[in-house]
């Protein structure tokens, strides 16, 4: 079994002790957050590689409550961003060493801005150097983040909540509930994937997907670029049609994540003329037709606007079988190292220095 395989199946724990923390021990931590949050009148929300996409669903819940806020990466907001004074920075950052992290941090003291990390390391410069710091604690991934994703975006999610409502006992129990019928789920996940013919080793894959479950989607993207060392794309759902659907031929491969609520009717019908015009097609939603596309995961009932904490898991399950498939080792990078210290080049110091030995 590979590491990665690993990482995956302890997620449903490791959730499950994301939620109790930020509604028990880190509950006063999060409140406080939530109450700087409300008080400022700019507020970035930011993170880099994966961790910026577990800022997508905190983003969703923010804007549904009608509190936007600014969403870009921190490679960007540290090159092209001024802070005016009084500025909030909700930063994501699983090591909390990130090259771009730590010098976003050094701009917000210029501007006088107030950082909010969440993290899950303490001995990170993030959680050193923030104002208010929301520690998750979550277990170490052994290479590509896994639940490190996952429990940061649980965590965001949770932070942006409590700021617009609430992160109360009842969504807790709620979410809790969800977790354990996800961990159920995985047996048959895994069963499913296994033989299917839409897993085909070199074949780019597009991922398409709306709402929270964009984050989902760069990040199956990501794992698809990391794990099974192969090409994939990302893209909303609704951007799809403005173009892009114009290179789909035979046998290209799709992945689309539908929301639980809303455009449930206009991606079912893209999926469908996909299929039509030859493509093979992957769904991942709640109460799908089982015959809506070539592969379908029926995701456990759950709030939708929740959803994208779950729908992250069969794409890391299929991005681990892709990568057996394709016969690479997902466990290693060949060329980025494990934290990125460094703006400049590709190749990490301990990369080269293994490539020289």
């Amino acid at each position: 079994m590979t590491h990665f395989l690993q990482d995956i199946l302890r997620q449903p724990q490791e959730l499950e002790r994301s939620i109790s923390y930020l509604s028990g021990a880190g509950r006063d931590t999060l409140q406080a957050a939530a109450g700087t949050i409300q008080k400022a009148r700019h507020v970035y929300l930011t993170g880099i590689g994966s961790s910026w996409h577990a800022a997508f669903g905190a983003g969703a819940v923010f804007s549904r409550a009608g509190r936007p806020v600014y969403m870009q990466d921190a490679g960007e907001l540290v090159q092209f961003a001024a802070f005016p004074a009084g500025s909030v920075i909700i930063a994501i950052s699983r090591s909390g060493r990130s090259v771009e992290i730590v010098n976003l941090l050094a701009k917000a003291r210029d501007s006088e801005a107030t950082v909010i990390g969440i993290t899950s390391s303490a001995d990170g410069v993030l959680a050193q150097e923030a104002q208010l710091s929301i520690l998750v604690p979550t277990l170490r991934d052994h290479a590509i983040s896994v639940n490190t994703y996952s429990t940061l975006a649980l965590a965001a999610a949770a932070l942006a909540s409590a700021a617009v409502d609430a992160f109360d006992d009842k969504l807790a129990a709620s979410l809790s509930s969800s977790v354990a019928e996800t961990k159920r789920k995985i047996p048959s996940w895994r069963e499913q994937i296994g033989g299917n013919s839409w897993f085909a080793p070199g074949k780019l894959v597009h991922f398409l997907a709306r709402g929270g479950s964009l984050g989902s989607c760069y990040e199956a993207a990501l794992l698809w670029e990391e794990g099974a060392k192969s090409e994939a794309t990302a893209l909303g759902t609704g951007s799809f049609k403005h173009g892009p659907q114009e290179m789909v031929v035979q046998g290209t491969r799709f992945a689309m994540w539908v929301d639980g609520q809303r455009s449930r009717d206009q991606d079912l019908s893209i999926a469908r003329d996909l299929r039509y015009l030859g493509a093979s097609v992957v769904l991942i939603g709640q109460d799908l037709p089982p015959d809506a596309g070539d592969l379908v995961f029926q995701l456990p009932q759950m709030a939708a606007e929740w959803q994208f904490v779950i729908d992250i898991l069969p794409a890391q399950l299929a991005a681990e079988h892709l990568a057996r498939l394709a016969g690479v080792d997902c466990d290693s990078f060949r060329i980025c190292s494990y934290i990125v210290e460094d703006e400049y080049g590709l190749i990490g110091a301990e990369v080269a220095r293994k490539n020289v030995e």
